[in-house]
């Protein structure tokens, strides 16, 4: 054997199955070619069964993308075996440096993965790469499906269900999450009982039966498909999904007085609307100076604001039932308001609030932690909307899912 095919064969990791014949390096396109063929006269297996099976003939010529030789384009060339098994007829036998339909080889998709990890958007890890769009696409579902098959789902005790925007206006998907272990566990398009029912269904039967609790917003739909795959668990109302509530009724009661202000010709709340919605210690001092003054004043929104931070110490309590009597008190405050929006959101506390108590017990909510939402995100921002759902789908595993991503080599 030539001594460049050998040393080349031995890099490739190829087996006794294989052998390099030729090596040829073509100047004009910037590319090394490395031609293989089956070595005559070994055993061949079946791809489904794994018996050993007879050598039927060749599948036509093949071409797959390997690691950069130097500044060259590397690129393996074959003609896959095709089996003749007793049990399962003929079939194409998989090759030892890549998966089957793959266009690339098993060293250059785990290289192309650490580079998109590493890379802060899909462009720069394509163009470093050398790759399209649809290549990298490719790489990236081949690599969640890899990743897909070998997790384990055994231990799951903690869901959280949440809806993120996908695309432009009111789409959205539905995003599981194993709540203590922060990653995804599937996402479905749309927020609907039905999508969430095809994310329960990700978990068999025994796997379902361990889940404790379930964190959700206090969407129904969420809620009528935990009560039928997760009936043992916990409802536990997103407590972050509450505050948000409450920062909406402010901002309700704000923009209803300032339009009555300033038909009077009053301009006190103009421009004021980040300070009823910021927590105080982040603003800047000349703000806090002004925020003051607006608290001092009666207004109806200095009100809004009052009970909306108050009803934060909820959270501190230790226990539910202390909890649950710092509501009640909270809760005749927000009635006896008179600012419809903080009483809408406080009526619907409190026919919620079983399911907001069991936060106290088991202390999930769907934010899981700030950088894992935020990924989410950016994940959408990078793409500036999504045109596929699938492709949004694989992009939010292959980030988020903490998934064993990286093909087995022979290295």
């Amino acid at each position: 054997m030539d001594p460049l095919a050998k040393h080349y064969g031995q890099l490739l990791g190829i087996g006794e199955e294989w052998t390099v014949t030729e090596v040829k390096l073509i100047r004009e396109e910037n590319q090394v070619v490395i031609y293989l063929k089956t070595t005559p006269g070994r055993q061949h297996s079946c791809p489904k069964c794994g018996k050993t099976s007879p050598l039927k003939d060749h599948a036509p010529e093949r071409k797959w993308r390997h690691l950069d030789t130097m500044q060259f384009e590397t690129v393996l060339l074959a003609r896959p075996i095709r089996v003749q098994c007793k049990e399962c007829g003929v079939l194409t036998a998989t090759v030892p440096w890549a998966e089957p339909k793959g266009r690339f080889t098993l060293m250059f998709e785990a290289f192309a993965i650490h580079v998109i990890r590493a890379c802060s958007s899909l462009e720069q890890a394509r163009l470093l790469l050398g790759l399209s769009w649809k290549s990298v696409n490719e790489i990236m579902k081949r690599a969640v499906d890899r990743g897909l098959l070998e997790r384990d789902l055994e231990m799951i005790e903690y869901v959280s269900v949440d809806e993120k925007s996908f695309g432009k206006g009111h789409d959205y998907v539905t995003v599981m999450t194993d709540a203590r272990e922060s990653r995804v566990i599937d996402v479905v398009e749309g927020r609907n009982e039905e999508a969430t029912d095809k994310l329960w269904e990700e978990l068999n039967e025994d796997q379902r039966s361990r889940v404790k609790a379930v964190a959700m917003d206090m969407w129904v739909p969420f809620k009528n498909s935990a009560m039928k795959y997760v009936a043992q668990a916990d409802i536990v109302h997103d407590r972050f999904h509450i505050q948000k509530d409450l920062n909406e009724a402010v901002d309700k009661v704000r923009k209803m007085e300032h339009r009555a202000l300033m038909k009077e010709g009053d301009e006190t709340l103009k421009g004021s609307k980040q300070l009823w919605l910021f927590h105080p210690e982040n603003l800047s001092d000349y703000r806090q100076i002004e925020f003051k003054k607006l608290q001092s004043m009666e207004l109806k929104t200095a009100l809004a604001w009052a009970i909306k931070e108050q009803f934060r110490w909820f959270w501190n309590y230790r226990y539910g039932g202390t909890a649950k009597n710092y509501f009640e008190k909270w809760y005749d405050w927000a009635v006896e308001s008179q600012l419809e929006p903080i009483k809408k959101v406080a009526l619907r506390i409190k026919n919620h609030l079983s399911n907001i108590l069991t936060w106290f017990k088991h202390r999930i909510s769907t934010g899981v932690s700030e950088g894992f939402n935020s990924r989410i995100q950016s994940i959408k921002s990078a793409a500036r909307g999504f045109r596929n759902f699938e492709n949004y789908r694989i992009r939010i595993l292959f980030f988020c899912g903490k998934l064993n991503l990286l093909p087995k080599t022979t290295h």
